[in-house]
Formats: structure tokens, sequence, C-alpha cells
């Protein structure tokens, strides 16, 4: 059945594209948040492993909302490692890191998902699609935010 929500084809493709790359970075994001949240030592151990904790929990409901509004637009959610690696701008950490470099990769990582949510606003805009816009903007809000928390610890 087609789908007459007032976007043509071609928007609702380009914006779940941008959504695309919008899941692959919170996915990834998540990912690696949840492993610092396992793996993290020192003496920032139970401040950091409970806000990690938060912060992937909150990623983990996110990831939903964006992938049923790539659904809710036709078109499918990528959702496979191999689709996540080929659309993320988020790169992947190996080896064992400090909590203080855990927490400077969190807010680079937080930044990234930032300005992927920012960079679909043209495309959304152009095509009056405020649910997409509603979404990006809270996405945008959080991510910033816990950039900020994320920062305030690494401040002197």
């Amino acid at each position: 059945m087609s789908i007459n929500i007032g976007i043509s084809e071609e928007q609702r493709s380009e914006i779940s594209e941008g959504l695309s790359r919008l899941l692959a970075d919170s996915y990834t994001l998540y990912l690696k948040t949840h492993n610092y949240h396992w793996n993290v030592t020192g003496p920032m151990f139970n401040t950091l492993h409970l806000m990690f904790e938060e912060q992937y929990t909150e990623l983990a409901l996110a990831v939903d909302e964006i992938a049923e509004r790539i659904r809710a637009l036709g078109f499918p959610a990528p959702g496979s490692y191999k689709a996540f690696s080929e659309l993320t701008s988020i790169e992947e950490q190996t080896g064992t890191l400090t909590a203080e470099e855990m927490v400077a990769d969190l807010v680079a990582g937080q930044e990234a998902v930032a300005r992927t949510a920012r960079s679909i606003f043209d495309v959304v805009d152009d095509a009056s699609d405020e649910p997409t816009a509603d979404l990006l903007t809270q996405r945008m809000q959080v991510h910033e935010k816990t950039a900020w928390m994320l920062r305030s610890l690494l401040d002197e």
C-alpha cells in the first residue's frame, strides 16, 4: 500500500537515509557506553558506572524511536553490526582505556550523534516533516547535555 502523508517518496527516502545514519551512530554509542559501563575502573568507578548505565539505557530507548520513525516513513531500518559499521561516524575503540579516556571518548561520541542529527534538518525542514524535526530536536538536546555533563568531569 502506498504512503500518502504529504511527504514525497524522494524526501522520505532522503530523511530515512539520514535517520539510518543517526540510528547507526546512536547504536554504536550505545554499545561503546555499555562497554565502558562494564570495564570502567578507578576512583570514579561507582559514579561513572552508574552514569554510563543511565546513558546506555537512554540510548537503548532512543534507537527504538529512531528505527520506528524510519519504518513510519516507509523504509527498512538497518539492524546489523555490518550495516551500522558502514553508516556510523563514530570510531570503534579497541584496547583498554582509563576512566578519563572513556569519558573523553564518550564526549566525542555524544557530539558526533548531535552533529549527525543536525545534518538531517535541511531535508526535514524542506519536507515539513515535523515529527522527524521533533525527534531530532529531542535527540540533540539529550546528546548536547550529556556531552556537557561528561565534559564537566574532565575540567579541572
